[in-house]
């Protein structure tokens, strides 16, 4: 079996573009994720304020098991064995938590927790992430992306995520972001198979563009 970490790594080579689902109901999930994994997503994220998000975990995480498939707004522990336990693979945070990192990364699967600083960055590796999520990007910058990795190891991938869509990948990305975090520039509650196959080929248009 493929580890977590390689089908990241992976992934982040293809297509570096993390679908963050939030809302996503679990009866949408198998229609949603067949437009997303159409459009070359293979990072799939329910945050754990969504309804059932477990529910849908599993069903995207069995429908499609090449992409990596997990949770967001995972605060807690517990809350990784429960992903974890629901066969998700990553594990995403807004914020910093030592004991979150530690766990995810002793049970197999890809740690994004949320950073903004360097002492946070810097912290995060030091646990083991293996990435780090800029939020809320809304308070950076492309500059803040480039400053940063002046100074973290070269081989980190820093992803911002909150307010990026088609329009702005292009400032970050020359700032030196290794991906992306897309959220209702990609899929609002409600938002039916159709919409979300349009706005995601409007979004990995805009990133091939780039590359």
């Amino acid at each position: 079996m493929t580890k977590a970490i390689d089908k990241f790594e992976s992934a982040m080579r293809e297509l570096p573009l993390v679908a963050i689902l939030r809302g996503l109901k679990p009866a949408e999930a198998p229609a949603i994720g067949d437009m997303l994994v159409e459009a070359g997503f293979r990072l799939i994220e329910v945050p754990l304020n969504s309804p059932q998000p477990l529910d849908s975990i599993a069903l995207l995480r069995k429908r499609f098991p090449d992409a990596v498939v997990g949770a967001g707004t995972v605060l807690a522990a517990r809350q990784v064995k429960e992903v974890a336990a629901a066969g998700g693979e990553l594990i995403v945070a807004p914020n910093f938590s030592r004991e979150v990192v530690v766990l995810t990364v002793a049970l197999g699967l890809v740690s994004l927790p949320g950073i903004l600083t360097p002492t946070e960055a810097f912290a995060a590796l030091d646990a083991g992430a293996h990435g780090l999520k800029l939020f809320p990007a809304e308070l950076a910058s492309p500059a803040v992306v480039k400053a940063l990795l002046a100074v973290l190891p070269r081989s980190t991938p820093l992803i911002p995520v909150g307010g990026i869509a088609a329009g702005n990948l292009q400032g970050w990305h020359s700032g030196g972001a290794a991906g992306f975090g897309l959220g209702s520039s990609l899929y609002k509650p409600g938002d039916d198979a159709a919409t979300v196959a349009k706005k995601a080929a409007a979004i990995v248009t805009a990133w091939k563009a780039l590359t």
